[in-house]
């Protein structure tokens, strides 16, 4: 999946690697999904575009949602959205009303040379300009879910997916998982490219490092990053090995950074209540701090339980040089390289995830070879590896192959 690059190649510059031999586009990206509220998807548009537009594109991004003063001025809202569980987590969309009329409008006065729709197969904006004969430029899609049983709601409409995705002229998947659920809605003939979400490699490796969160061999810091409030985090599973290690490591601190605080104090009180004066919760931190957590740490556990397509956190961990431990999730074996860049541990099972921690703290020779494999993987997902593939996907879309 990943070319090995060096020099001039390995940015993305060089000219005779271009697939757009050195054509500028204008460049429109539809969110389903809306920005006031993070998330995955709208991190890897948001940084997407970033990366586009220092390579010299126009972009312009469509989302659901009212605009806040911290979005860029090349992020556009509908002005409402509504929320609705999917895939273990609650997503904020834009479908009924005016939400058809006000994208297609978006799009044809755009002007664009290609539109990138972002799961298209969710009842959201990427879903509106895929109307019979509405098809001002090419359109590519990226799909990002991947799903542990199929939803009822989608087998019984994959016909019908089938037949309004016919307008998308290439297909990108962000992992091996994903690729096996959108061929499931796709057409046979839909060229699918698995590439995956892109992180900015050097943004991790050069953060400073927060002597609040600093770990040290007698009291290591094992961090937590998510919303703990939903079960597929596996936040349950984190607090569950923690309570083990702190017996060994009386002196441990349990850094827990993102979204539910107070939903975590109750998983807390419901598994371990002497664990209660040792989690620190952070709450959601900015871009900056979150590299600083990743440089800072002993060890990042990511305990996810299902639902996950790619695991972002954990090429951001890696960058970061920051030892990982992982669930055996099929996302996070396949990013780990089968587990030579993280220490992998039987999902959900907290007894193991405990074990696969205390192998990192108590083996010095073991953690630094994680930290290595990871920074080593990390590359793999930098920006300017990943825009190049996405950018030959444009250009075979524009040559109509």
């Amino acid at each position: 999946m990943h070319g090995e690059k060096t020099g001039n190649d390995a940015l993305g510059k060089d000219a005779d690697n271009d697939p757009l031999q050195g054509r500028k586009l204008r460049i429109g990206i539809i969110s389903p999904y809306s920005f006031e509220t993070p998330g995955g998807v709208q991190f890897h548009i948001r940084d997407f575009a970033k990366e586009l537009i220092s390579r010299g594109h126009e972009v312009e991004v469509l989302a659901p949602g009212r605009r806040t003063t911290d979005m860029p001025l090349w992020v556009h809202t509908t002005g409402s959205s509504f929320s609705i569980p999917y895939n273990g987590s609650i997503a904020h969309l834009s479908y009924f009303g005016v939400a058809g009329v006000l994208t297609r409008k978006w799009v044809r006065q755009g002007h664009f040379d290609i539109v990138h729709l972002h799961e298209p197969e969710v009842p959201s904006l990427s879903h509106k300009p895929l109307v019979m004969g509405f098809e001002p430029c090419p359109y590519v899609a990226t799909f990002h879910a991947a799903f542990d049983t199929y939803p009822l709601a989608l087998r019984i409409c994959q016909s019908y997916l089938r037949s309004y995705l016919a307008n998308v002229r290439a297909a990108i998947c962000v992992s091996d998982s994903a690729l096996e659920t959108a061929r499931r809605y796709l057409r046979p003939s839909t060229p699918m490219s698995v590439i995956p979400n892109g992180i900015n490699v050097s943004h991790f490796a050069s953060a400073s490092i927060n002597p609040d969160w600093l770990g040290y061999k007698d009291s290591p810091t094992i961090g937590f990053l998510g919303r703990m409030g939903e079960e597929r985090k596996g936040f349950r599973v984190f607090i569950q090995a923690c309570s083990i290690i702190a017996r060994q490591y009386p002196n441990a601190r349990f850094l827990c950074a993102g979204d539910g605080e107070a939903e975590g104090r109750k998983i807390i009180e419901t598994i371990e209540p002497g664990m209660r004066d040792r989690v620190e919760f952070l709450g959601r931190i900015s871009d900056d701090d979150k590299s600083r957590f990743y440089r800072s740490l002993s060890v990042y556990v990511a305990p996810q339980i299902g639902g996950e397509s790619f695991g972002i956190v954990l090429a951001e961990a890696m960058a970061a040089g920051c030892p990982v431990v992982a669930s055996d999730l099929k996302a996070f074996v396949d990013i780990s390289k089968e587990g030579r860049s993280a220490s992998l541990f039987h999902t959900g099972d907290h007894m193991d995830c405990a074990d696969a921690i205390r192998g990192v703290l108590d083996d010095s020779q073991r953690a630094h070879e994680l930290s290595t494999e990871g920074i080593c993987t990390a590359f793999d997902y930098d920006w300017s590896s990943v825009a190049d593939q996405v950018l030959k996907v444009y250009a075979g879309a524009l040559s109509g192959q």
